[in-house]
């Protein structure tokens, strides 16, 4: 799974990396993103538009007080679950980040995953609209994971879904697409294009986001 993530990365840089989407303002750099929160993400509007979307998808057919909010769908079976086919077929985003945290399962010490070049990246998501009132309507989000590389498996079992550039027209496609040229980008990415190292255990608090969380300690 993954249950935090970071966007650090100036404006001029996200720009850069991403000359595609359009930017409304630049976003402020975020060490500890955490589930609840309000995350960047690029929907299959065909807007090409970054937007905020709440971290914990709610199914469409909750109203009013969601009784599940989901922040992981398995990419494996997104396109079957009854809370998020129609969503994978119809409301897909690309997720802004350029890290993620994962726990080591045995003694619960947190690692930060990252790429090597340290290039902000996409992880593949899908956005759902809560009806929250007859006035308020909220866009929620869910991350898709997939089985851990080399890098991350001694750590974790799962990472989020990066997406290469090649699959982003796919994934940003308006209306659906079919589900095997979907999952045909659905797969662990190359390990050797990333790293991970040890971190404090304070990014456990989403209260804490500083620039120190993303640094290696020595265990």
């Amino acid at each position: 799974m993954c249950g935090r993530f970071t966007l650090t990365a100036e404006g001029n840089v996200l720009e850069s990396a991403f000359p595609e989407f359009k930017f409304p303002q630049a976003p402020a750099p975020r060490y500890n993103i955490a589930p609840g929160t309000w995350i960047l993400a690029v929907p299959n509007d065909g807007s090409y538009e970054v937007k905020q979307f709440l971290w914990g998808f709610v199914p469409p057919w909750e109203r009013g007080e969601a009784k599940h909010k989901f922040i992981n769908a398995r990419a494996e079976t997104a396109a079957t679950k009854p809370a998020f086919r129609d969503a994978f077929a119809r409301r897909r985003c690309l997720v802004l980040a350029d890290g993620f945290y994962e726990w080591r399962k045995s003694d619960k010490q947190p690692f930060f995953c990252t790429l090597k070049s340290r290039k902000p990246f996409v992880i593949a998501g899908i956005w759902s609209p809560w009806r929250v009132s007859d006035e308020e309507e909220v866009p929620t989000c869910a991350l898709l994971t997939v089985a851990a590389n080399e890098v991350v498996a001694p750590v974790h079992d799962r990472m989020p879904a990066i997406l290469p550039r090649a699959a982003w027209a796919d994934w940003l496609a308006e209306g659906r697409v079919p589900v095997a040229r979907l999952q045909q980008w659905l797969r662990p990415y190359p390990a050797t294009e990333m790293t991970c190292w040890p971190v404090d255990k304070r990014v456990n608090n989403p209260r804490e986001d500083d620039p120190a969380l993303v640094k290696r300690v020595e265990l």
